[in-house]
């Protein structure tokens, strides 16, 4: 229980990575507040199986975020342990992307991390220990068609991540990045059907030929994995690992 009386404040934690994360923090002793959209009773449930605190904050307001930090420092105390999971995805060709998405996603999905890092790093420099870990992607080291503003954000991410890292490496806070390839969630289910229906392939063909095409191992990355790598990132064990990318993504970008 080596986050016994440390705070740990997830973002887009009520379904998928970002919870499976809420799960391991609060298996290990921290008290978290957790974040994201989904229906109040499923949200609930969560809240009641990790004695945890909710807001329902929207990531593309900083007022938001601030109201969501205030909220954590109140009830909570202010975050020792901070996890900006938060993500949306579209995906369109360049030429016809809606500016309104390319704007949403900027938002959620980088100016975000941005926002959460400069509410709570302060007092983490001032405690002399903290640890920021940013979900970013496969995408932040490579490219796929489509897909621009997911992958411009998720590149920032990376960056912002070392920065960060640097500016507090004296202070006791480690900054880092996980970057996984097709993680086994809901999301990924959901789109197996429609998959299924707009290109006639049979689900092994959409599992192995479109979603793991990238993936030498074949095998999607799961939930557990990532919360256990995210949770290594939090112990003595990792002090020394800081401003890294770390890639868990089956090979995908070994290639």
């Amino acid at each position: 229980m080596h986050l016994n009386g440390k705070v740990a404040l997830v973002t887009g934690s009520t379904s998928g990575i970002g919870l499976g994360i809420a799960r391991a923090l609060s298996q290990a002793g921290a008290s978290v507040m957790i974040n994201g959209f989904g229906e109040p009773t499923e949200i609930r449930a969560i809240q009641d199986e990790l004695g945890a605190v909710y807001s329902d904050a929207d990531l593309s307001r900083a007022d938001e975020i601030e109201q969501m930090v205030a909220l954590c420092t109140t009830e909570l105390g202010t975050p020792d342990v901070v996890v900006n999971n938060a993500g949306i995805q579209h995906v369109a060709p360049v030429d016809s992307f809606p500016p309104d998405r390319w704007d949403a996603i900027i938002a959620i999905n980088l100016n975000a991390v941005f926002h959460t890092v400069r509410l709570t790093v302060g007092a983490m420099k001032e405690r002399g220990w903290g640890r920021i870990i940013n979900t970013a992607s496969a995408h932040s080291l490579v490219a796929s068609p489509n897909k621009s503003a997911y992958v411009a954000a998720k590149h920032g991410v990376a960056g912002f991540t070392k920065t960060v890292a640097l500016e507090t490496a004296p202070h006791g806070v480690t900054v880092n990045c996980i970057s996984p390839g097709y993680v086994w969630t809901p999301l990924v289910k959901r789109q197996i059907p429609d998959t299924m229906k707009t290109r006639g392939l049979s689900r092994d063909q959409v599992m192995n030929d479109v979603l793991l095409a990238a993936q030498p191992t074949k095998k999607f990355v799961t939930v557990e994995e990532v919360a256990s790598l995210a949770l290594y990132l939090t112990t003595d064990g990792a002090a020394s690992i800081t401003g890294a990318n770390l890639s868990m993504d089956g090979g995908w970008t070994a290639q």
